[in-house]
């Protein structure tokens, strides 16, 4: 009995970890190249599988029968295997339709544009067709009978009120990229993204951004796997089980980002959330002193600030990467915008707020040498911090209060 995930890349997929906590069976993932595929399918050696890019057109040839509701859609992404004969599903369709239903993306009556035209996009339009968009493009990154171009869609489609990107644009490792430009786009209302690593992709952090409701491919990615177990074991699961597994998910691969003044206990209590909520304590201060070679304070007097503040934001940059970590964060960095930016892919941001008479100056910080000059600082900053914090954690208490106000405050974005 095998059952698994097919693709061209599996190196960061979540699947393996989700169907093991919905069903009681191992979860091979199995990467396949084009020439392997042809072997693999023909020799039937598997159960049930899922198939992810670039195979969800590519398998049906190989299919005895397939679903009315795949058939339709053009795109298979779940297979069973029933006494040699291998029939094909599209549980893309509910998954996507579960994610914008739970996050509250109406798109009746709404046009919307569908990024990209591989076999996740035909379960998307499948689903925005059902659910009463009044109009929908595929918009492509080349010129193509049916879908339109970046620049057309920018020129004459800026009415868009849903988009939905179902490219790879923005997947790990090339985070920085977003596969189109919001601000063209006035009368959004709606967004979503099938890809889920980072967690919240440059598109997502846009949107939120703009004040815009999102929602990034994790949780379309349990839904469809619920739907998918369902298929497989010839069972019914729960709905709730979706929300319990995204949660827990999205909760072990967060990073929990203390932004606040030096001096207000963020490595210290960072510490000690680490170790209580199991996750690896990371100290971007440290890894920039590790790498300048020197204290901070005799870089500044040597190079300057805006040479630190350079060298910070690559740190940040670097760190975003990481998942399951506490991130302890230098006092400066919610001075560039992007610094935050980063962190938020796969973290969510706390400011630990201290009282001002309580912070600590001094001790090599060379913006801070004396409590005046703190007091000072942290004045200017409070706006920053502010718009930084996605949650704020008081600690002007014990350190048993600071640590507590964190994990309640991580809790609370999680929701």
């Amino acid at each position: 009995m095998r059952y698994g995930l097919i693709g061209e890349k599996l190196g960061h997929s979540f699947s393996k970890i989700i169907h093991e906590q919905l069903a009681d069976y191992t979860y091979d993932l199995i990467p396949l190249t084009r020439e392997e595929l042809d072997t693999f399918m023909t020799e039937k050696k598997f159960s049930a599988l899922n198939v992810t890019i670039p195979y969800k057109e590519t398998v049906i040839p190989y299919l005895d029968e397939v679903d009315a509701h795949a058939q339709k859609i053009g795109a298979v992404n779940t297979i069973v295997n029933r006494g040699g004969k291998l029939k094909g599903y599209n549980t893309d369709f509910y998954g996507f339709r579960y994610m914008l239903q739970n996050n509250g993306i109406d798109v009746a009556g709404k046009k919307a544009l569908v990024l990209g035209k591989g076999g996740a996009s035909k379960a998307i339009i499948a689903v925005l067709e059902e659910l009463g968009a009044s109009e929908i493009l595929t918009v492509y990154y080349k010129e193509n009978p049916a879908t339109i171009t970046y620049e057309e869609c920018y020129k004459n489609h800026s009415d868009a009120e849903i988009i939905v990107n179902t490219t790879p644009v923005g997947m790990y490792p090339k985070s920085d990229d977003c596969p189109i430009d919001l601000s063209r786009f006035p009368n959004l209302s709606g967004i979503a993204d099938v890809v889920y690593n980072p967690l919240r992709t440059q598109l997502i952090l846009e949107a939120e951004k703009r004040g815009i409701n999102a929602a990034g491919g994790l949780e379309m990615l349990v839904a469809q796997a619920k739907y998918a177990v369902e298929i497989f074991l010839d069972t019914q699961i729960d709905d709730a089980r979706i929300a319990e597994i995204n949660t827990g998910l999205v909760k072990e691969r967060s990073n929990l980002v203390l932004v606040g003044m030096s001096g207000c206990g963020k490595t210290t209590l960072g510490k000690l959330a680490a170790e209580k909520l199991g996750k690896t304590f990371v100290d971007t201060d440290e890894i920039i002193v590790e790498r300048i070679g020197m204290p901070i304070s005799d870089f500044f007097a040597k190079e300057g600030e805006p040479a630190f503040r350079a060298i910070e934001t690559e740190v940040q940059h670097e760190v975003s990467n990481l998942n399951n970590a506490v991130i302890s964060t230098g006092g400066g960095i919610v001075k560039n915008p992007l610094n935050v930016e980063y962190l938020r892919r796969n973290g969510r941001t706390i400011w630990l707020k201290r009282e001002g008479d309580l912070l600590q100056s001094g001790h090599g910080r060379p913006l801070a040498p004396d409590q005046a000059a703190t007091l000072k600082l942290y004045q200017e900053r409070i706006p920053l911090y502010t718009a930084a914090a996605e949650a704020v954690a008081e600690n002007s208490g014990t350190l048993e209060e600071g640590l507590e106000a964190i994990l309640a405050a991580y809790e609370k974005t999680l929701k």
